[in-house]
């Protein structure tokens, strides 16, 4: 089942694939998609999706996340055809959908209920008015710490830190003859690896990717601050995380505080709710 445009989802929705699939032909659906926590529960629902659609096969591509984003702007860049629904994020579903790569999401059934989904969201997916993927979720950075280890060090955290506390606080709570470490951050390069990350960061510094004329500003003291800060915290109190799926470190003792996706935080809870429950908060980070 192989169409000239694709079905884009941002960040992944099996549920989308369900309305389009109804009135396409029968065949095999190509899915190609991240290889995280949420997306091998979606493909957990593959079996319920064919005993509804018996015509249907769903043929799922699951990759980790920096060769599946090489190997889908290849393909859909070059026509290739290899894919019919795509996970991706944000900010390749508007470049796409503006270069005619993608189709439109258009006659979404009633009870999709698409004004539910956030307005920025939609936006973010759309160009010119056209919505040209559906989320599965939107997520945004976010702190997980340890309230028990803070209160058996006699720190409090602000309701609003900053990096420098941040920081300060992973230094004073890192014990790595013990493995504790204060602070769990992305370790992997890639954009959708620890660049959405370092970008957060380098706002945080002071830091833009281009000024009002289209300047690139990596040159800037600003970034320099920045990535410095981000590589000598890591080395004083972190322990790098690859890949959340793989190294479930704010669930373990061994994490103090993780800092990362909000989406996150169902992963976290499914596995820690009985064992630490009430011991975590999370909180929002303001400028360095």
């Amino acid at each position: 089942m192989k169409n000239s445009a694709k079905l884009l989802l941002a960040s992944s929705v099996l549920s989308t694939c369900f309305v389009f699939s109804g009135s396409a032909t029968a065949g095999t659906v190509t899915i190609a998609t991240v290889n995280n926590s949420d997306m091998i529960r979606m493909q957990r629902l593959s079996k319920t999706f064919e005993e509804q659609h018996p015509d249907i096969k769903l043929n799922w591509v699951v990759l980790e996340e920096n060769v599946l984003r090489q190997r889908l702007t290849t393909d859909i860049a070059t026509k290739g055809g290899q894919f019919d629904v795509l996970t991706i994020g944000m900010y390749e579903a508007s470049l796409w959908g503006q270069k005619g790569w993608l189709q439109e999401m258009k006659d979404l059934p009633a009870s999709y209920e698409l004004d539910d989904v956030f307005p920025s969201v939609r936006d973010g997916l759309s160009v010119d008015g056209k919505l040209f993927a559906l989320p599965f979720y939107a997520e945004a950075s976010i702190t997980y710490y340890r309230t028990d280890l803070f209160k058996a060090a006699g720190l409090t955290m602000p309701e609003r830190p900053t990096w420098t506390q941040i920081a300060e606080f992973a230094g004073k709570l890192t014990d790595k003859s013990k493995e504790q470490y204060g602070l769990c951050l992305r370790g992997k390069a890639g954009w959708g690896e620890n660049m959405a990350l370092i970008t957060t960061l380098a706002n945080a510094f002071g830091g833009r990717w281009f000024d009002e004329k289209w300047t690139p500003q990596f040159d800037q003291p600003e970034w320099k601050n920045a990535l410095n800060f981000y590589v000598n915290t890591m080395k004083q109190s972190g322990r790098l995380q690859q890949r959340f799926q793989r190294e479930p470190c704010a669930v373990q003792q061994r994490q103090v505080r993780h800092l990362g996706r909000r989406q996150r935080c169902r992963f976290i809870r499914d596995r820690q709710e009985a064992e630490q429950s009430g011991r975590q908060r999370r909180l929002h980070l303001r400028p360095a």
